[in-house]
């Protein structure tokens, strides 16, 4: 590696846009409109590595708190690999987020190389997928009166506030209302008691986040939201990402006959977050979160 030749700066809006692509091509098939969103999670957290101008390596670091930063969007273009740019990349990254316990979602064959950098293993996300028709799922069960798409934006900030280990409104609020995404809620007399989003990727569909109080609550909310969105009568691939030692999760995927896709690793430079895990059905993002 040149380091007269390498440049590593924050990206633009529409160097975020890229990264997105990269991670498309690496087969993550990301939110069809992920880009805006992740942008107002940290404008200054999603850094670029450039050789003579041109983009040879990615990588986000969305600094939430003075506590808590997250990794993420770790790409570098296959003709670069193996040259130390992607290490910079890093490097700086961690330096962005110093002082921060910080959170990644590892792939297998990166997992020994983030634990030489000091993160450690906290629990497994595993990735289940299965093949939906809108028309599979009976929209009249017995929670259809509590599921609306209707709620208030304080009342869910508040829902969603004890899921992650920093505040993250202005993400989460973009992230529920971007183009090809529908959130809805269980809204019970006693408050609300689920909420999940689906949005269109480049293949198929997410469900993330997804949190209920049950299995029995959070299998509603899958079939009403694979109802909303998903064609009536042509079927089509639906994605989520459950914690793994949440057993009712893992339960509820198999019991809708998904199958594993692929797993990541959670993992943390300090102490895992104390996170309400067993009413985590979905995850929103392995990139940021």
């Amino acid at each position: 590696m040149s380091k007269e030749n390498y440049q590593i700066r924050t990206m633009r809006k529409d160097e975020v846009e890229l990264a997105v692509s990269w991670a498309e091509k690496e087969g993550w098939n990301p939110g069809k409109n992920d880009a805006q969103s992740y942008c107002l999670a940290d404008p200054k957290g999603f850094l670029i590595g450039l050789v003579e101008g041109e983009p040879v390596a990615v990588i986000s670091a969305i600094k939430y708190s003075k506590e808590f930063g997250f990794i993420g969007f770790y790409i570098v273009k296959p003709e670069y690999r193996g040259k130390g740019y992607g290490y910079a990349l890093w490097q700086a990254a961690m330096a962005y987020l110093d002082g921060c316990n910080v959170g990644l979602d590892g792939v297998v064959e990166q997992q020994d190389n983030y634990r030489k950098s000091g993160f450690e293993l906290a629990y497994r996300n595993i990735r289940y997928q299965g093949v939906f028709k809108a028309s599979q799922f009976d929209v009249a069960s017995h929670l259809s009166p509590h599921i609306t798409s209707e709620f208030e934006p304080v009342c869910i900030q508040t829902f969603e506030a004890p899921f992650f280990p920093a505040d993250r409104k202005r993400f989460n609020q973009q992230w529920r209302i971007q183009s090809n995404a529908h959130a809805l809620v269980i809204n019970t007399p006693d408050g609300i008691t689920g909420y999940g989003v689906i949005r269109a990727c480049e293949c198929g569909y997410k469900i993330g986040p997804l949190y209920a109080e049950n299995q029995v609550d959070a299998k509603a909310l899958v079939g009403a939201l694979i109802a909303r969105a998903v064609d009536s009568d042509k079927a089509d691939t639906v994605y989520l990402d459950v914690p793994e030692c949440n057993q009712e999760a893992v339960s509820m995927a198999k019991s809708l006959g998904m199958s594993i896709a692929f797993e990541t690793a959670r993992m943390y430079t300090k102490s895992a977050p104390s996170l309400p895990l067993h009413r985590m059905f979905g995850v929103a993002s392995f990139e940021i979160g």
